[in-house]
């Protein structure tokens, strides 16, 4: 191939990001120098995260460059090489998605089997998304046997198997939160979620209150808001809290504030511990041989919500941040 068409950032988004802020761009695809590989990528990730690159602004990730390729998770094989390490027809994960073709690193991509599990498995259940739930409730936030653990964003990639999760370390109740009936019936049917609260229905005090009666011990959070208002007021003492995501805020136009029951965290004694993903990759062969044998027997299901088409990432992008999509919101090229 001589090119290949990619997604770039030409304005930085105000509020919710428009199609207009991104264009498709033919770009030439470039042989790989010594020590790259080139990808023919098959599969492109599109994660909350990416809203946050899009500001211009100092963060834990570099912001996107105006008028460059954006950069994600991506998945393909390899069709050129240059390294001894990875060999052409090699089924490989890397960092750049958003683009058809990737000329990469050979030591940036990472090898792997896409016969013990379907390749885009390695971009959700059993990569960044999966390993973001088990690091949450093992080290962030860690789930003991008993203990009543609420998830928030629960239909979404990691939520769907944070309430898993949670199960298997041991808790002996788990609520989610999700928006509309059908989420929540699935939350309870495929999911193992004991109970699920509509967020769109009324005061989400109130319902968890129902839902956890006798408070909750750990709170996953991926929306921060009125969930992690709601969760400060319903924890016991010594509480455990894991930030992983604030999604309710990541098209604000200006500062947000706070949860307004904060003080309740010192009479309670509660850890709120803020978590990068990258920060846990100490865990992530452990929770890969965990992860394989689960979905092996049966017991971790993992959901994809799938669009086709490079020309179609954008409209996965936003659907995602509009909550269209239940589980990992995959772009398959």
């Amino acid at each position: 191939m001589s090119a290949g068409r990619e997604v770039h950032l030409i304005a930085r988004p105000v509020g919710e990001p428009k199609p207009s802020d991104f264009a498709l761009v033919e770009a030439p695809v470039t042989d790989p120098g010594p020590g790259q590989v080139l990808v023919r990528n098959e599969w492109i990730s599109v994660d909350p995260y990416m809203r946050g690159r899009m500001n211009d602004v100092k963060s834990y990730a570099p912001p996107f460059q105006l008028g460059q390729a954006m950069h994600g998770g991506a998945a393909g094989t390899v069709v050129a090489s240059s390294d001894d390490r990875v060999k052409v027809g090699d089924t490989v994960l890397h960092g750049l998605g958003w683009r058809e073709y990737a000329t990469v690193d050979a030591g940036q991509v990472r090898v792997v089997d896409a016969g013990l599990a379907p390749l885009q498995a390695y971009l959700g259940v059993l990569g960044m998304t999966g390993l973001t739930a088990y690091a949450g409730l093992t080290e962030v936030a860690p789930v003991k046997d008993g203990d009543v653990v609420f998830v928030s964003g629960a239909a979404g990639a990691v939520g769907t198997v944070a309430g898993q999760i949670a199960r298997k370390l041991g808790a002996s109740r788990v609520i989610g939160s999700a928006g509309g009936p059908a989420k929540t019936a699935r939350l309870v049917e495929e999911f193992g979620y004991d109970a699920a609260i509509d967020y769109r229905e009324g005061s989400l005090d109130t319902q968890l209150a129902q839902a956890a009666p006798d408070g909750i011990d750990v709170y996953f959070d991926n929306v921060g808001g009125d969930h992690l208002r709601a969760a400060i007021s319903a924890l016991r003492l010594h509480g455990r809290v894991a930030l992983c995501g604030a999604i309710a805020q990541y098209n604000a136009t200006g500062p947000v504030p706070g949860p307004d029951n904060l003080g309740l965290a010192i009479g309670k004694r509660l850890t709120l511990r803020g978590f990068i993903v990258g920060d846990h990759q100490h865990l992530a062969p452990e929770y890969a041989q965990l992860a394989a044998g689960w979905l092996a027997d049966g017991s971790l299901r993992a959901e994809e919500t799938v669009v086709d088409g490079i020309d179609h990432a954008v409209d996965a992008f936003l659907g995602m941040l509009r909550g269209a999509n239940t589980g990992k919101m995959l772009v398959r090229l």
